[in-house]
């Protein structure tokens, strides 16, 4: 059989259908869904330059590719390529070819950095280092049973908090942005990142179909939010937490944790059965915080860098 790889058809609905498919089936713990991926393609900064791609076996999606730069970097020529395949169509050339196209697409965008995460098995550990990658950070996926699990009881906040969701503040987002904005800014990275378009944020993150308003819980301080646990969901029963954080000025009053509880037990009330977050390998303060709530650690992911030209 014969491997293409082209762009994504986001208008066709079987090619969507198939992205999807094979992102959960490579990577059950990420939330997707075909209406996300159509938003992401059309509501993805243009500067980005986001071109997903598949490949595709006797019309057949066997696999994936999220491809584009890092257009909130201060650091210009910084990329991503993230490669996923059916994981019983491996070993056909289908990393290969979507590797090689990706790159190319890159390159010619000014491109002279490429981060790439893959799941932390030789296998892919060696398909990475074959093709002129090299190992860097790493990071855990985490899921919580949240059906049969249990929880942490909910805790009063302290004086002076009070305790809102993300849909208090439809009408004037702008606080959450600089709240997102400021928490991001610290998260371990490889990318330095300029977290300052508020217009790109209100398309990418505010009204992106993943997000739950209602289930994003918000620790709020004389008006101000100082502290969030932002929710995605993927409108069935899995539950996801994009971001925790507080403020700077507001952390080591455990503010996050409290609003990541909250979130969490009105998940459940929700019906949501299962939880799923990612943390930083080396960012044990977050890591013990989620094996508090009930998380344990379901796969780790590696990331690689190649430097082009």
């Amino acid at each position: 059989m014969t491997i293409t790889v082209r762009p994504l058809r986001p208008e066709v609905r079987a090619d969507v259908e198939g992205f999807a498919h094979v992102r959960h089936l490579a990577l059950p713990f990420f939330l997707v869904t075909p209406e996300s991926i159509v938003y992401d393609v059309a509501h993805t900064h243009p500067d980005a330059h986001y071109r997903p791609l598949v490949a595709e076996e006797d019309g057949e999606v066997i696999g994936t590719a999220q491809v584009g730069l890092v257009n909130d970097s201060p650091e210009p020529g910084q990329a991503y390529v993230n490669v996923y395949v059916h994981p019983e169509r491996t070993r056909r050339g289908a990393g290969t070819l979507l590797v090689r196209t990706a790159e190319e697409y890159l390159a010619e965008r000014g491109a002279t950095r490429l981060f790439a995460w893959i799941l932390d098995a030789p296998g892919n550990r060696a398909f990475a280092e074959r093709h002129g990658y090299r190992e860097g950070r790493s990071a855990h996926f985490l899921r919580l049973d949240l059906a049969h699990g249990t929880l942490p009881p909910l805790q009063t906040p302290p004086p002076g908090v009070e305790l809102r969701t993300a849909a208090d503040f439809a009408d004037d987002p702008r606080p959450l942005f600089e709240l997102d904005a400021e928490t991001t800014s610290d998260e371990p990275s490889d990318v330095a990142y300029e977290f300052t378009d508020y217009e790109a944020w209100l398309e990418e993150t505010w009204n992106h179909p993943l997000l739950s308003r209602e289930l994003t819980s918000v620790a709020v301080v004389d008006g101000r939010p100082v502290a969030f646990s932002a929710a995605r969901t993927d409108g069935g029963t899995r539950y996801g937490t994009a971001m925790t954080g507080a403020a700077r000025a507001f952390r080591g009053r455990g503010l996050a944790k409290l609003a990541k509880n909250d979130s969490l037990h009105r998940a459940r009330a929700a019906g949501y059965t299962e939880a799923f977050t990612g943390n930083d390998t080396g960012n044990e303060p977050m890591l013990a915080i989620n094996k508090w709530f009930g998380y344990e650690i379901c796969a780790t992911e590696v990331r690689y860098v190649r430097e082009l030209g």
